[in-house]
């Protein structure tokens, strides 16, 4: 079969972005050398947040795409892993939220009773949570479904599949710091542990921006997501015991529960990090299309069909730039 396009990356951003071109009626096929099981997007809490991406009128109009998306499919969460869930925002400071707030439905100030202890400000919000393992599922039963294919191989040159297809678009993460090569792509490490559900039913993430201490309780179907660190230029995805205690000892000081619930798993991922993210347009020797689309930090799930749908655009058009954000559809 002939390719229309290469998506190099399997992550949460490469398949969406692979589902977008291939339900336009492109031959797609998807390269990555990790199963999308194995990569950074399979760790991640699942929360619908835009945390860690720097905040701007694009990032703005992906985020609310991408909770519109993703609002819908959580109407079948068996099957795509989506859920709508309620929980708290905190932070010891205030600050300024971009336009994506106004943006979501009901999110309001957080009453001082609804707040942790030693938060002095937060939000509530009703927002997708997302299982990633198996909504990354979900995503592929759906490309395939559209026709595309996934080839687990390792893409060392970009021109490389340039020659094996008209267009490529490039979303491989934290990999285009050497295959691009572009040093603005660095990891932010992020360590979780899961543990049993002692009963937690809502969302919790708080921020002390004094210390950088973050704190989260994701509530997944698997267990309760607890996190976490943010550690920036660590490339080690090794489990830290210490740091396993210190985040389940935070936890438990806002939900005592947690203290005593049967660990089930450590994890680590590291975040692709660059400021801005990059989504834009170029040739590749030879003529071919390329559509970069990664570095977005925390905010991979957050903006995943917002930079979809807006590469697709730039996948048509004949200029270079963020591009505007399309109508889609969530099946």
């Amino acid at each position: 079969m002939t390719r229309d396009a290469i998506v190099v990356g399997a992550g949460v951003i490469g398949l969406t972005t692979a589902v977008v071109l291939a339900e336009a009626g492109r031959h797609v096929e998807v390269r990555s050398r990790e199963r999308p099981a194995e990569t950074t997007s399979a760790v991640a809490g699942g929360l619908w947040w835009p945390y860690r991406i720097e905040l701007r009128e694009a990032v703005t109009a992906w985020a609310l795409e991408s909770f519109r998306q993703l609002s819908r499919l959580a109407d079948r969460p068996d099957e795509t892993g989506v859920r709508l869930v309620d929980g708290t925002y905190a932070c010891t400071e205030r600050e300024e939220r971009g336009g994506w707030a106004a943006g979501v439905p009901g999110l309001r100030p957080a009453a001082g009773g609804e707040l942790p202890a030693g938060y002095g400000h937060g939000v509530r919000a009703r927002t997708p949570l997302v299982d990633m393992p198996a909504y990354l599922g979900y995503l592929e039963r759906r490309f395939a479904a559209a026709g595309g294919t996934v080839v687990h191989r390792a893409v060392g040159d970009l021109a490389e599949a340039g020659r094996a297809a008209p267009l490529v678009v490039n979303c491989t993460g934290l990999g285009a710091r050497d295959l691009v090569p572009d040093p603005a792509v660095h990891p932010v490490q992020g360590q979780v542990v899961v543990v049993e559900n002692p009963g937690v039913s809502e969302w919790l993430a708080a921020e002390n921006r004094a210390t950088g201490e973050i704190l989260n309780v994701f509530p997944q179907p698997y267990g309760v997501v607890l996190g976490g660190t943010a550690r920036e230029h660590v490339w080690d995805r090794t489990p830290s015991p210490g740091t396993a205690r210190a985040i389940i000892s935070r936890c438990a000081r806002v939900d005592p529960r947690l203290a005593g619930a049967r660990v089930l798993a450590h994890r680590v991922g590291l975040r692709p990090a660059r400021s801005p993210a990059r989504l834009e347009a170029g040739r590749l020797p030879g003529g071919a299309r390329l559509v970069h689309n990664y570095g977005h930090g925390g905010a991979g799930v957050t903006v995943s069909w917002g930079c979809a749908l807006a590469a697709a655009w730039l996948a048509d058009g004949d200029g270079s730039g963020e591009g505007p954000v399309s109508p889609g559809r969530a099946e």
